[in-house]
């Protein structure tokens, strides 16, 4: 099936694309003309079908650090695997680098500190959360896909374009 156009040139539509998917696997839910939806929903089940695949692909790593009195200590690191390292570049590749926000009445150093580990808050959202809540649900139904819902609301006044709501279920 060929993509929509949209009515923009080829840049700004992909560009409109890659936000739109962005935010929808920020915050779940995003309101957009229904062509645009079906576009969306199109790119963001792929990647997260993506992410499903590979987020189980870790490899343990054992490196050799020197404390401070120069004693060799072993430490074991998590790092991932090349399926899961292929399929992170790709995911942010496809979607625009969103940094966490502060909370309100977080402290800096509480924020800080609940964030230092975290490089690619979105990536890592997609990895740790979606992925293997959408993978049980598939395990259970026993059937993959389906990670969105289309809500048609009507059309929006002043160029009767029609609306809906884009959510992940």
């Amino acid at each position: 099936m060929a993509n929509r156009k949209l009515g923009r040139p080829t840049d700004q539509r992909l560009a409109v694309l890659k936000n739109q998917v962005t935010d929808l696997l920020w915050y779940g839910k995003i309101e957009t003309t229904v062509d645009r939806a079906k576009e969306v929903r199109r790119i963001a089940e792929k990647l997260i079908t993506l992410a499903i695949k590979t987020y189980k692909d870790e490899v343990e790593v054992s490196k050799t650090r020197y404390n401070l009195s120069g004693d060799a200590v072993a430490v074991k690191f998590k790092n991932d695997g090349p399926k899961k390292l292929s399929a992170r570049r790709k995911l942010m590749s496809s979607l625009y680098d969103i940094q966490e926000q502060r909370q309100k009445g977080e402290k800096n150093s509480t924020f800080r500190d609940r964030t230092k580990d975290i490089n690619h808050p979105l990536i890592e959202k997609i990895f740790n959360n979606y992925a293997p809540t959408y993978a049980d649900r598939a395990e259970k139904l026993g059937q993959g896909g389906g990670y969105t819902r289309i809500i048609k609301l009507g059309t929006r006044r002043g160029d009767n374009a029609e609306l809906a709501i884009l959510e992940l279920v």
